[in-house]
């Protein structure tokens, strides 16, 4: 069975108190802008854009996007000068910063050995600095990207929400092509990452700081131990207890929130060319996903939503919506405008749901195909329908 192993990196992979690293990473970066910004005011202005960027749910807006909108609205300084400045000081600054930091030696070994198992990896940190700085602390860990096969790296620059955002984990995931079998999440933080990956259905090994306790009624952790114990607790227990399970009305309305942040990241390379390209014969296009994604929310999913919602015990017709592929001309219409029209489609969705009691989600109605059902279940068949699609998408990228 298939293993994809979530692992943050600051005091999970890397030694590195981000209390403490931070203060010292502020005066830094505040120091080399000086000359064009008072320091103080940088400082106060960059934390009010990381602010923004923890409290974003727009899957339309990366992190980066987030972040630059505060930041040159309360500072007047040109945006291409800030630009270098912050270049400047990640290639020649930050790189004296190393010295907060210490390398894991049970990290290496775990990364080493996953590689060698075939376990698919992503660096799930707090997606709150840009690539560089990422990068530059996992070569401070002795793992450099260069060398390991991660397959996701979070940052700023492509990921849309950050932890303990449940749709944080489903973007990682989503990132990865949504992988089929056992999922671990590892991780030092009890709130951003061991309960927030629990509450998903996500199984998550903690690696506590001493003195750490969880807080009184949380759920308890999958695993709890050091991280050089990871690889023998796994050999110790079955992978089919790995198995994630999404099935909670939170864990659904991650995902129905992350799939279109997930598809935004995927489309932001692609050219037009590439978006209309079909690997083979009678195989969709990216842009025909994107057409089909927003017509079924639009036309089969929020109106069925709406009609449970309003009537008693509905019947639910089935739709054959295969056929608008080629009825509807899809491979002539734009991929990225199909794209927004999901996304707004979507966000009206979320709306809907996340305004719910949780009683709504039982409310019953009668499905053409699956018989009697309930809103809940609905919701869940459009979230394998949105990973079946964010797959299918994943893949046309790795073949075009």
């Amino acid at each position: 069975m298939n293993l994809s192993l979530l692992i943050d990196l600051d005091d999970t992979l890397l030694k590195n108190d981000i209390d403490s690293f931070l203060p010292p990473y502020l005066d830094s970066f505040s120091k080399r802008v000086s000359p064009y910004i008072d320091p103080n005011k940088f400082v106060r202005t960059l934390l009010a854009g990381t602010q923004e960027m923890v409290k974003n749910r727009c899957p339309d807006r990366t992190l980066r996007e987030v972040f630059e909108a505060t930041f040159f609205s309360l500072l007047d300084v040109d945006k291409d000068r800030f630009q270098e400045l912050a270049d400047s000081f990640y290639s020649e600054a930050f790189p004296t910063l190393r010295y907060l930091t210490q390398p894991i030696p049970e990290a290496a070994q775990l990364v080493e050995e996953s590689m060698r198992r075939g376990y698919r990896m992503a660096i799930a940190t707090n997606p709150l600095f840009p690539l560089t700085a990422v990068l530059q602390r996992l070569a401070w860990g002795n793992l450099p990207a260069d060398r390991y096969p991660f397959e996701v790296i979070a940052s700023y620059e492509t990921f849309h929400f950050t932890k303990p955002d449940p749709a944080y984990f489903i973007e990682v995931l989503g990132r990865m092509g949504w992988p089929s079998g056992a999922i671990l999440v590892i991780g030092d933080d009890i709130e951003r990452e061991i309960i927030c990956g629990g509450r998903l259905g996500l199984p998550a090994y903690w690696i506590p700081k001493p003195g750490v306790v969880p807080p009184d009624g949380c759920e308890a952790p999958t695993a709890i131990g050091a991280l050089g114990n990871v690889l023998p607790w796994l050999d110790s227990n079955p992978l089919d207890n790995l198995i994630p399970k999404f099935d909670t009305p939170l864990a659904q309305l991650a995902i129905l929130r992350a799939t279109p942040a997930i598809l935004d990241s995927f489309s932001r390379s692609l050219s037009p060319e590439k978006m209309t390209k079909q690997p083979e014969k009678n195989e969709w296009s990216i842009t025909e996903v994107f057409c089909h994604l927003r017509d079924v929310d639009l036309e089969v999913n929020l109106p069925r939503l709406i009609k449970v919602l309003n009537e008693n015990n509905p019947f639910l017709p089935g739709r054959e919506t295969d056929p608008w592929a080629i009825e509807r001309n899809y491979c002539l219409q734009d991929g990225k405008e199909a794209l927004r029209q999901f996304i707004s489609a979507r966000l009206d969705i979320l709306n809907l749901l996340e305004s719910l009691m949780q009683e709504d989600w039982h409310l019953p109605a009668r499905h053409a195909i699956f018989g009697p059902t309930q809103l809940g279940e609905i919701v869940n068949i459009i979230c394998g329908h949105d990973r079946v699609h964010v797959k299918q998408v994943y893949n046309l990228m790795e073949n075009i």
